[in-house]
């Protein structure tokens, strides 16, 4: 038998009998974790209330060695917020996508249950707090944890030099099977040529330049999405559904 404690952020429950659920969260020390909640959904639960995604908790969680509770999976035994960012997030459409989204991406990208993801994790409570705060226009929050998830999994995309073959920007074409911008000679079929505005405004979100992204008009904000979707869905391999709900300016 073993307890272990970690803080994470809740990305998505599951009903689970009648009155229980499947928690799961992105933890600081464990990565992917899912746990049982056991009664969270009677109405008199306290205990449910700080379970709900968007939610930063302190979790303690009761695991029995190799006959682990429920189907497998650790049993939460007590839970503290941190932070309700959900309250500020859920009262917003525009905030409320852009913040599912996040949860789906860092779920996507920490698929290995128990391995610590730290970056991962630091870039989506950074996020979640800029979203719940109003700080920064929706779209532009989430391109940039987009962008970020990406480069900390391996994949960070050029705005600048050249992919390929380095040579220094600005380079007028784009793809994203290449790794992002690439010059005349690198260019492959499919390529697309954004304008300078959009690559520059990508650029500054992958940099955390808000200053140039806030000042950015909409017609680029919307270029700049395409691109990042674009990005995305090349590398996971499949897109994110909660994606093509999302607002564009």
């Amino acid at each position: 038998m073993s307890l272990f404690r970690d803080d994470g952020i809740v990305l998505r429950t599951q009903k689970l009998g009648e009155a229980d659920r499947i928690i799961t969260l992105l933890t600081r020390g464990h990565g992917r974790v899912r746990t049982v909640a056991r009664g969270v959904r009677r109405t008199k639960s306290k205990f449910g209330a700080r379970l709900e995604p968007f939610s930063h908790v302190d979790v303690q969680f009761f695991a029995r060695g190799s006959e682990l509770v429920g189907r497998g999976l650790p049993l939460c035994t007590q839970s503290e917020t941190i932070a309700a960012y959900g309250g500020a997030i859920v009262t917003d459409y525009g905030r409320y996508t852009a913040g599912t989204a996040m949860l789906e991406t860092a779920e996507r990208f920490t698929d290995h249950e128990g391995e610590p993801s730290v970056q991962q994790y630091l870039l989506l409570v950074g996020a979640l707090r800029t979203l719940a705060r109003g700080e920064h226009e929706p779209n532009l929050v989430l391109d940039a944890f987009l962008l970020r998830s990406l480069a900390v999994n391996g994949y960070a995309p050029s705005f600048g030099d050249c992919a390929k073959c380095g040579m220094p920007g600005p380079n007028r074409f784009f793809s994203v099977g290449a790794g992002g911008s690439v010059c005349v000679d690198c260019r492959v079929p499919g390529s697309v040529v954004p304008s300078p505005q959009a690559l520059a405004l990508l650029g500054a979100l992958l940099t955390g330049d808000w200053e140039t992204a806030d000042a950015c008009e909409a017609r680029y904000v919307r270029e700049g999405s395409g691109l990042v979707s674009a990005y995305l869905h090349w590398h996971l391999e499949r897109g994110l559904r909660s994606l093509r709900y999302v607002e564009k300016s």
